[in-house]
Formats: structure tokens, C-alpha cells, sequence
């Protein structure tokens, strides 16, 4: 692994039990099963770049950013964050807030990642307040204005609830309330695959904007080469839970290895027509 990687994923895998009822197994003789959503994944994210992971549903993306923020825990393998060991076999996972201030994530659903009966202020609020970052609540609310302005929305919409905007406009309220923790490394879980094509383009070209005014660095999750294309400085491909090819989009794109790789790009039908760059 690199010695720039801010984030390092050593051997990581999960195992879900799907296994028939107790009872039903005893009558029917038949053991348990276990389902491998993600099976001994390596690869790491230099600081300031995004690492892409594609691959069809089911293949264990969205699995390995849940791992990484917190919100499932490995069978096995490290998750190390800054120089930071964010889980391993031993300890589990962190307990280090600070660590988890660094780390947020922006869901795929901006209808129902927003709890709709807070307006936008008090969404944008509530992980300022939650780790301290500030106390005087004039600076908070000069802060709210502040990320309202930095994903493109004005300081009126602090009053409203999230049913009063467009999905466009929702995704850019859940990137804001990521930027609240003031963060360094933010998960992208598949964030505009509920939006139009034409909605996309402008979430993608705001992401690559703050990434390159606030020096984030991004785990993004899609099964659209498209998009990961336009987004990636290095892509992951996952076939079945495991890591099959790694490379520049570039490379990636020009020469792939895995049959596999060819397939998810005849998938995409706007992959030969170009997105914003």
C-alpha cells in the first residue's frame, strides 16, 4: 500500500447467516448457510483522491462502505483511517470521536436519508452541535449559511423541510450535512443513481468541486462505469464480493483484464456518449 494512503483496507470480509430456522433445519436435515458479501478485500485511497468501487448489486460495494463507516463490522480484516485503526480482529472498532468526526457519508436516497420533519437548519445543525464544534449560536448559524452557500442553496432554505425541494436539491442538504463535521474523507454510496441524468452531472461536478476547495478525499460506490469514470482517480472492480481488477480509469477503461470488467461497460448505455467532466 501506498505511504500517502489516508485510507487502508487490509483482508476485509463479512459473512451474513441466512440460514432456515432452527426447527425448519431440524426437520428438514438441511445445515446452515452462510452468504459471503464481501471476501478478503484490499485496496487503499490516497489522501485527496477517490478510490471507486463498481460492480452490479450484490456484489458487495455498499457492504464495504458500511464496514468502513461504522455501520457493519468485518468478520475479519483492518480498516486503518488517517494512521488511525478504525476497526481490527481484536479491538473492533474505534471509539476515538475524533476519528468519526473525519469520516461521514452521503447516502444514496435524498428522500429518505433527511428526516423530514426537521427543516434543513436543523439537519445542517445538528452534527455541529453534536461534536462541539461550535458553541455561540450566531456561528452556528453563520456556519449553516455557509454550507447552504457551498453546495449552491441560499440562506432561506434553513427554514424549510426537505419535502419542499427537488431530489437535486435534497442530495445537495445531505452533501452539506456531511460537510458539517467539517470531514476529511466522506463515503459516497452510489449518490446520484435516484437522480435524472442531467441532475447527476451537476452533483458530480459539486463533488469534484469541494473535493478540490476542501482537499477531500472519497470512497464512491456505483455500478455505473459512467459515472465512475467521470468521478475516479483509481477504480475497484467487485465481482461476488471479491476485488477482481484495479486500476486507472484510463487503463481501466482502454485495456480491461476481466471479462467482466467489458461487461459492466456495455451495461451502461450513455458510457460511449461522455458525462461533464
Amino acid at each position: 500500500m501506498p505511504d500517502d494512503s489516508y485510507l487502508t483496507v487490509t483482508g476485509l470480509s463479512r459473512h451474513f447467516d441466512i440460514s432456515e430456522p432452527w426447527l425448519a433445519r431440524l426437520v428438514s436435515g438441511r445445515g446452515g448457510r452462510l452468504l459471503t458479501a464481501v471476501d478478503d478485500v484490499s485496496f487503499s485511497i490516497a489522501k485527496g483522491r477517490t478510490y471507486a468501487l463498481v460492480g452490479e448489486s450484490g456484489s458487495g460495494k455498499s457492504t464495504i462502505a458500511r464496514m468502513i463507516v461504522g455501520l457493519e463490522r468485518p468478520d475479519s480484516g483492518t480498516i486503518r483511517i488517517d494512521g488511525q485503526t478504525a476497526f481490527d480482529p481484536v479491538s473492533g472498532p474505534t471509539q476515538d470521536s475524533s476519528l468519526r468526526q473525519k469520516l461521514q457519508m452521503v447516502f444514496q436516497s435524498p428522500y429518505s436519508s433527511l428526516n423530514p420533519r426537521w427543516r434543513v437548519g436543523d439537519i445542517l445543525m445538528e452534527p455541529i452541535r453534536a461534536f462541539g464544534l461550535i458553541s455561540e449560536e450566531t456561528a452556528q448559524q453563520r456556519r449553516v449559511q455557509e454550507l447552504l452557500d457551498q453546495v449552491g442553496l441560499s440562506a432561506p432554505d434553513a427554514d424549510r423541510f426537505p419535502h419542499e425541494f427537488s431530489g437535486g436539491q435534497r442530495q445537495r442538504i445531505s452533501i452539506a450535512r456531511a460537510l458539517a463535521s467539517n470531514p476529511h474523507f466522506i463515503v459516497c454510496d452510489e449518490p446520484t443513481s435516484a437522480l435524472d441524468v442531467s441532475v447527476q452531472a451537476q452533483v458530480l461536478n459539486l463533488l469534484k468541486q469541494l473535493q478540490r476547495d476542501l482537499q477531500l478525499t472519497y470512497l464512491f460506490i456505483s455500478h455505473d462505469m459512467a459515472v465512475v469514470r467521470v468521478m475516479a482517480h483509481r477504480i475497484g472492480v467487485l465481482k461476488d464480493g471479491r476485488l477482481v481488477e484495479e486500476n486507472e480509469p484510463g487503463a481501466l477503461i482502454e485495456s480491461p483484464r476481466e471479462p467482466y470488467t467489458r461487461m459492466l461497460m456495455d451495461s451502461t448505455p450513455r458510457f460511449a456518449g461522455g458525462m461533464a467532466g
